[in-house]
C-alpha cells in the first residue's frame, strides 16, 4: 500500500482539514496513491498528522464529495480512478481568485433556485430527516469550531436529492465541496460579526430554505435559496474589498 508523505513546515492552529486534503489530494495527483489503493486508517492519519479523529472524518468526506475516494463501510477508504475527461468537473485550479469562487455560486443560483423549488414540491418525509439532520450537524459543528463545510455541503445535497431528480444530485457530486466558499476563501474567520455568527446566520439562511420545502412553499423555497446564495456572493464581495482578482485560496481554510 503507498502512503502520502506528511506534510512539513510550520503547522497552523487552524486549517488542518484543509491540510489533510491538500496533502492526500497531491498523493493522488502525482501518483504516489494509485486507484484502488487503500488510504492509511483513521488512527494512522490521526499520528501522523496529530489530529483528532473529527479532523480526519471531516478531511476523508470532503475527499469523498470530491469524487477521489469511496469510504467502505467496515473496509477502509479507497482511492477512485480519475473521472472520464468529457465528464463535467470544476477543479481547484478553476478557484484561483475570489472571482472565480463567484463565477460559481452564479451557477448554483441558477442550479439550486430551481432545485429548491421542485423539492417544496416532491419533498418526502425521508428528505425532511435528511435535511433536518445536516441542520442539526452544521449547528453541532458551529459549537465544535468546525468550519461546518460538510454539513453545509450535505444539506445543499439533501435539498438537490428532494427533487426527485438524480441530475441535480449528480451535478452536485461533480461540484463536491469546494462549491463551498468557505473552502477556499476566509470569508467566516474575516467576518466583522466573528466566526460563531457568521456561521450562525448561515445555517439560520439554511433553516428558511427548509422551512418552506416542509411547507411545500414552491416560491418561497426558490426565495430564500436564491437569497442564501446571493448573501454569500455578497459577503464574498465584501470580504476580498471588491478585489475580486485577488488569490482565492485563504491562508487557512477556515472559512
Amino acid at each position: 500500500m503507498r502512503t502520502a508523505a506528511a506534510p512539513t513546515g510550520a503547522r497552523r492552529p487552524r486549517g488542518l482539514v484543509g491540510e489533510i486534503v491538500d496533502s492526500l489530494a497531491a498523493s493522488i495527483r502525482e501518483g504516489q496513491l494509485q486507484p484502488g489503493d487503500k488510504l492509511p486508517t483513521e488512527a494512522e492519519i490521526m499520528a501522523r498528522f496529530d489530529v483528532s479523529r473529527t479532523v480526519v472524518r471531516e478531511s476523508l468526506s470532503r475527499l469523498q464529495a470530491s469524487g477521489l475516494v469511496e469510504t467502505r463501510h467496515g473496509i477502509g477508504t479507497f482511492v477512485l480512478a480519475p473521472q472520464a475527461s468529457g465528464n463535467f468537473r470544476i477543479n481547484a485550479e478553476d478557484f484561483a481568485t475570489v472571482a472565480d469562487v463567484i463565477s460559481v455560486l452564479e451557477l448554483r443560483i441558477s442550479l439550486e433556485t430551481e432545485a429548491a423549488g421542485l423539492a417544496a414540491q416532491r419533498r418526502t418525509p425521508e428528505n425532511l430527516l435528511a435535511m433536518e439532520q445536516a441542520l442539526k450537524a452544521f449547528h453541532d459543528s458551529i459549537h465544535l469550531d468546525s468550519d461546518a463545510v460538510p454539513p453545509d455541503f450535505q444539506f445543499h445535497m439533501e435539498v438537490a436529492r428532494a427533487t426527485g431528480n438524480r441530475h441535480f444530485a449528480d451535478l452536485m457530486t461533480y461540484l463536491g465541496t469546494m462549491i463551498i466558499p468557505r473552502t477556499r476563501v476566509n470569508t467566516a474567520h474575516n467576518a466583522p460579526e466573528g466566526r460563531f455568527n457568521y456561521l450562525q446566520r448561515v445555517n439560520g439562511e439554511h433553516e428558511s430554505i427548509y422551512n418552506a420545502i416542509r411547507n411545500q412553499d414552491a416560491e418561497a423555497a426558490r426565495a430564500a435559496m436564491r437569497t442564501h446564495l446571493s448573501n454569500s456572493r455578497e459577503r464574498l464581495r465584501r470580504g476580498s474589498n471588491l478585489h475580486t482578482t485577488q488569490p482565492a485560496v485563504a491562508t487557512s481554510p477556515l472559512a
